[in-house]
């Protein structure tokens, strides 16, 4: 299976683990991420006004490309993945947006005139095509080093489960597709209270005082749990706890967690 992919700019530089090591899993689980061309900043944050059109036209161009491809589109970064997902969600049922967005693109590249975007692209992320199309089942029965006897909780933070309605990842108040990828990679998997409360990632240099009390309780809660690592899909997350909590509580990207059960840690 073969799908575009969407990395973004922090996968280039900050958060480049969570990049290489989702590319040979891949490789590894027999899918292809085939990045796309030309691939423009998505913004990191949604633009909550209507009549926004320039800050959405990053994440339509990454969207239109993977039409063209006939492909579903793949994201790793969770702010990303939130961006992609609603802004998509705008181009499929906002006729105001459509032709705001269309026309603009349309004066870019006079080709798309006639190939105007409708939010026709599936928006899927990576852990779901390891749920849905590789399955879990299949999963740990692929991992060569089980990671028996380790306690890991799962961080969701907020941007992949909210606004339910349009992420439709996981059940936003109780998810588990985490703790079923843990699971499968031998470990045991920790449920605790916080894994989908906010880190204050985005207020963390304005409000730090703030932030570093929300990252308190999210990690003092899943220590509290028997929790002795977290695993995170958000670069923004990894940084804003790993910078606050540090040794007592180390947090890694999924994918190195995965590819340290496949036994691809070393590459």
């Amino acid at each position: 299976m073969v799908y575009s992919y969407y990395p973004g700019c922090t996968l280039k530089t900050k958060a480049k683990e969570l990049d290489q090591t989702a590319r040979l899993c891949a490789e590894a689980l027999g899918f292809t991420l085939q990045e796309i061309e030309n691939w423009q900043c998505c913004g990191a944050v949604y633009p909550m006004g209507s009549d926004e059109i320039a800050t959405k036209l990053g994440a339509v161009r990454a969207l239109h490309a993977a039409k063209e491809n006939c492909q579903e589109l793949v994201t790793l970064c969770s702010a990303c993945h939130h961006v992609m997902k609603r802004v998509n969600d705008d181009m499929r049922l906002d006729k105001d947006i459509q032709k705001k967005v269309n026309m603009y693109l349309a004066q870019e590249d006079k080709e798309i005139k006639h190939q105007s975007y409708l939010g026709e692209t599936n928006v899927v992320h990576y852990l779901e095509v390891l749920k849905s199309q590789v399955g879990f089942d299949n999963l740990k029965a692929k991992v060569k080093k089980p990671l028996t006897g380790r306690k890991i909780g799962a961080y969701y933070g907020c941007m992949l489960l909210r606004p339910s309605g349009v992420m439709q990842f996981d059940d936003a108040e109780n998810p588990t597709i985490f703790e079923d990828f843990i699971r499968a990679l031998g470990a045991e998997p920790v449920v605790y209270p916080y894994r989908n409360e906010c880190c204050g990632g985005y207020i963390s240099l304005k409000e730090k005082e703030m932030s570093m009390d929300m990252v308190k309780k999210i990690s003092e809660n899943a220590i509290s749990k028997g929790a002795e690592e977290l695993i995170t899909a958000c670069p923004l997350c990894l940084y804003n706890m790993g910078k606050s909590v540090g040794a007592n509580l180390p947090i890694v990207y999924f994918t190195e967690l995965l590819a340290e059960a496949l036994g691809l840690k070393e590459e």
